[in-house]
């Protein structure tokens, strides 16, 4: 890490102390119990990590959710009783002689032990067992004595330069035949979800092999992808001119995109400084960045240094186009986690419910103590997968950092929305959308937001290491951007969530977060948009389900309003290289349909919450972690307070 001129001393201080964490105990940075923290660089979410179990004996369990797989950068020694093989993929290009960094997995289906010497020092592998080890090309690699040759993982090439420059700071992937990245020197060698090499900037000049490279540019969604292919010449520079193309101007209609749950530092393959989000943000075009502090296994809360000296005010980088703050992510994994945008302090209380610590004070508590004037709070990451009822969440009550206690919070008022996009619901119909209009249905007020969860101190792992803003929850801002102005409009639930697809939606011509007040028997017109090339089906839907559906890029329906209800928009297709999340999804937050001043509760989702309850009283008497009565307590009353919401609904 060098000495960044945006960051303070006390940042610099705890930067320095996370280097010493690393150094000390690689990427896990130490943290119990978070041994697989090693594998996430290789470990695909969720079909990968999903197979993995996370018992004793992780090396080995990493090595059978793999199933024969050889993900990029992992290198697999196999023994066997016919013999020993390295497998891996093409030998990387070396400019310049010199040892490359390598994670091993040695891999044993031998009946006996082995022992497997690296650098000197030995390692005991069992019969049928395997060890993750991190050595380099030069290593002195030996089995019982006889030594493996690495000498393949590597192969010379010829030295070129290329100078990148589009005009104006992009994301940039430059890559060779053998799928090799190339980078400017000094920049972290990322990858994103697809595999992808990438940096951000502009008039860069990197080393790269005299052979065929690849090169690409794009600045976040709303941007195409330019591309080109050049053979440089040894030892001279290539000049490369390259823009990518605009698809939309969302600042132009008033509209700002945020990611509002991204990390600095939690553990990770390199301490990342504020210039590395600085970098992303304007890369990737984000209008807004939220870097949130946030715990990992332990007591320390990364970043918090950060906070404490920025809060309340927006970071060094930020102009009239680019607004970044400091936040928090408080964590509980029995009950979820909420992200915090606009903080103005510190908070008293980052977690709960790690190590030996009690699940208290209830989440709810904590949301109350958050909600400042200017602060927005969102359920970050709620649900994981397909959910049907309640049972799929809150039975079982695995610590999987599902939102359970949003139904809670919802009801009382103590959120202003939930990440209806996130990292780990990525399905064609995620559950977290499901839900999502579930809480709509049953009279709550929430504005659908996204956020990442990307980690700049990983370098590669899957969706976590993709550049922040690839899912962005996009507000309708009132007056110039600011971290209030777009705080506001997230409140008034003026947004939709996106992995790429500008979504617009009306209501005789009020947008998401707006009221048309009835008195029942009209008819309204309901309009919804969409823009992106990749958008295959366009929907309209009410709590009762989709009332219109299409292509698109445009669809209406007529409705004729009797009841309370409520009106979203939702836009699906399929892969595209604008968002390394995988698919194309769009859904926008609420406009209101109240009739003679009331409220959408519709039965079937008011009982489906109160159930959700049921069960989530069930899980606090068998599952929290409590130290005492009044702990309970104070559970309890919050869930009953909801339920008598929801009861006063029916």
């Amino acid at each position: 890490m060098t000495h960044d001129p945006m960051t303070p001393p006390q940042v610099e201080r705890a930067l320095r102390e996370y280097g010493a964490l690393l150094a000390a105990h690689g990427i896990t940075w130490g943290e119990p119990p978070l041994g697989y923290v090693r594998m996430m660089p290789f470990l695909r979410f969720p079909p990968v990590a999903g197979r993995m179990a996370h018992g004793p004996d992780l090396d080995a369990a990493f090595r059978d959710a793999l199933d024969g797989e050889v993900p990029r950068g992992l290198v697999v020694l196999r023994l066997t009783p016919d013999g020993r093989r390295l497998e891996h993929g093409p030998a990387r290009p070396l400019l310049s002689p010199g040892a490359v960094p390598v994670v091993l997995l040695v891999d044993s289906a031998l009946p006996g032990p082995v022992e497997v010497t690296a650098g000197g020092v030995p390692y005991a592998i069992a019969a049928g067992g395997a060890r993750l080890l991190d050595v380099t090309t030069a290593t002195t690699l030996t089995v019982d004595g006889e030594a493996v040759d690495l000498s393949g993982l590597t192969r010379p090439a010829r030295a070129a330069r290329l100078r990148l420059r589009a005009g104006f700071p992009c994301r940039w992937s430059v890559t060779s035949r053998d799928g090799q990245g190339w980078y400017p020197d000094g920049a972290p060698e990322r990858r994103d979800n697809d595999d992808v090499p990438f940096f951000h900037g502009d008039d860069l000049v990197l080393a790269v092999p005299a052979e065929p490279v690849a090169i690409r540019v794009t600045r976040g969604m709303e941007y195409g992808v330019a591309e080109t292919t050049v053979v440089p010449r040894e030892g001279e520079e290539t000049l490369v001119g390259l823009t990518p193309q605009r698809l939309y101007d969302a600042a132009a209609r008033g509209w700002y995109g945020a990611d509002l749950h991204v990390h600095l530092n939690w553990a990770g393959d390199l301490v990342a400084a504020p210039a590395e989000a600085a970098a992303a943000q304007h890369g990737e075009d984000l209008h807004v960045l939220n870097l949130v502090a946030g715990n990992v296994a332990g007591d320390r809360v990364y970043d918090l240094e950060a906070l404490r000296h920025w809060a309340g005010r927006d970071l060094p980088w930020s102009d009239a186009g680019h607004v970044a703050r400091m936040g928090v992510e408080y964590r509980n994994d029995l009950f979820g986690h909420v992200h915090v945008f606009g903080i103005a302090a510190p908070p008293a209380v980052c977690h709960t419910g790690f190590g030996a610590d009690a699940d208290w004070p209830p989440n709810g508590t904590v949301c109350g103590d958050l909600r400042e004037p200017r602060a927005v709070l969102g359920y970050a990451h709620p649900f994981h997968g397909p959910v049907s009822s309640p049972e799929d969440v809150v039975a079982g009550g695995a610590r999987n950092c599902s939102g359970r206690a949003l139904v809670v919070d919802a009801a009382l008022g103590l959120v202003d929305g939930m990440e209806v996009l996130h990292f780990s619901d990525l399905s064609a119909t995620p559950g977290t959308a499901e839900v999502y209009r579930r809480l709509l249905g049953a009279g709550n007020r929430l504005a659908a937001l996204a956020g990442t969860d990307a980690m700049l101190s990983f370098t590669r792992q899957d969706t976590v290491s993709s550049p922040p803003g690839w899912e962005r929850v996009y507000a309708r801002v009132d007056g110039p951007l600011g971290a209030d102005s777009f705080a506001e409009a997230v409140r008034r639930g003026r947004t939709f969530a996106t992995t790429g697809p500008w979504l617009e939606l009306t209501v005789d011509g009020l947008g998401p977060g707006e009221t048309l007040n009835l008195d029942g028997g009209e008819t309204v017109t309901v309009r919804a948009r969409t823009v992106g090339p990749e958008v295959e089906h366009l929907e309209i839907r009410t709590a009762d389900g989709v009332t219109a559906e299409g292509p698109g890029p445009e669809i209406t329906v007529s409705l004729t309003v009797d009841a309370p209800a409520y009106v979203v928009a939702v836009a699906r297709g399929g892969a595209h290289p604008r968002s390394p999340g995988g698919r194309a999804y769009a859904h926008t937050s609420p406009v209101h349909l109240d009739v003679r001043g009331r409220h959408v509760a519709r039965p079937e989702d008011v009982r489906w919450c109160l159930r959700w309850l049921d069960l989530l009283d069930e899980l606090i008497r068998s599952r929290a972690r409590l130290h005492t009565r009044a702990q309970l307590r104070d559970h309890l009353d919050l869930v009953e307070k909801a339920r008598a919401v929801y009861e006063s609904r029916l």
